[in-house]
């Protein structure tokens, strides 16, 4: 009887107990290497290759939640997107998120100001169907900008 209370006792505790972020889940150095991956792919490839592979879902640059998409930094046009297809061709520039935040202007903003950085928004999880808050790294290269985020926890 001691030995099934103290099985139990213990079980209680583990269900208890936080769990650690999982070991798959992308962070914010998966996103960066993966726009910096984009990047060096462009250099040496071309615009078009890039945009050819992100379409075709090349797992270089789409794994799970994490992927590369790509706009055009004067237009705002979206040129390729491996999870949402819908929107290539598409300027949704001022077409703001769940909570009213215009996030794709600022991606572009700052993408013509600094050329890198950060930004914050909510938008549709691939892997859970849920809208989610979520951070995205955008590199601007040339005439594009790369963005690659991930999904707060």
């Amino acid at each position: 009887m001691h030995t099934l209370t103290a099985a139990i006792c213990l079980a209680v505790a583990a269900a208890a107990m936080p769990l650690p972020a999982a070991a798959n889940e992308p962070t914010e150095k998966d996103a960066i290497a993966m726009a910096e991956k984009g990047a060096a792919f462009i250099k040496a490839n071309g615009k078009d290759a890039l945009i050819k592979k992100v379409a075709a879902k090349d797992p270089d640059f789409l794994q799970g939640a994490l992927y590369v998409d790509i706009r055009d930094l004067h237009t705002g046009i979206v040129l390729a997107h491996p999870v949402n297809p819908s929107i290539v061709g598409k300027d949704l520039t001022d077409i703001p998120d769940a909570s009213g935040k215009k996030y794709r202007r600022e991606i572009i903003e700052l993408a013509a100001k600094k050329g890198q950085g950060w930004v914050d928004y909510q938008y549709k999880n691939p892997t859970t169907g849920k809208i989610e808050p979520k951070t995205t790294y955008i590199l601007r290269v040339g005439d594009v900008v790369l963005e690659a985020g991930i999904y707060k926890k």
